[in-house]
C-alpha cells in the first residue's frame, strides 16, 4: 500500500477504534499520551494524536501484530503510516 497523508490517517483512526475495543490497551494509552477518553474523541480527527495512536501501537510488538492479524493489515503497515504523520519522519543520519 502507498501511504499518503489521507491514507495514514485512516490507519491510525482503525488502529484508535480498535485500541478503544480493547479496555486494557485503551487504559494504557489513555496513561501513555495523558489524555482521558474525552480528549481522545475530541481530538480523534487531528494528526498529531493519531501519530501517538500509532506510537504506542508501535511500542508494543505483540499488541502490533494482534491489530495487524485482527485487521488484515501487513505487520510494516503501521511503522510506514506512522511516517506520514507529524513526528513521524526517519531521520536521515548520512
Amino acid at each position: 500500500m502507498n501511504f499518503t497523508a489521507s491514507t495514514a490517517e485512516s490507519l491510525a483512526l482503525q488502529a484508535l477504534g480498535w485500541l478503544a475495543a480493547q479496555d486494557e490497551a485503551f487504559g494504557a494509552f489513555l496513561a501513555y499520551s495523558g489524555t482521558d477518553a474525552g480528549e481522545v474523541r475530541a481530538r480523534a480527527a487531528e494528526p498529531e494524536l493519531l501519530g501517538s495512536v500509532l506510537d504506542f501501537l508501535l511500542s508494543d510488538e505483540q499488541q502490533l501484530l494482534r491489530f495487524c492479524a485482527e485487521t488484515g493489515h501487513a505487520p510494516e503497515a503501521p511503522m510506514r503510516a506512522r511516517q506520514h504523520l507529524p513526528g513521524g519522519d526517519v531521520p536521515n543520519w548520512t
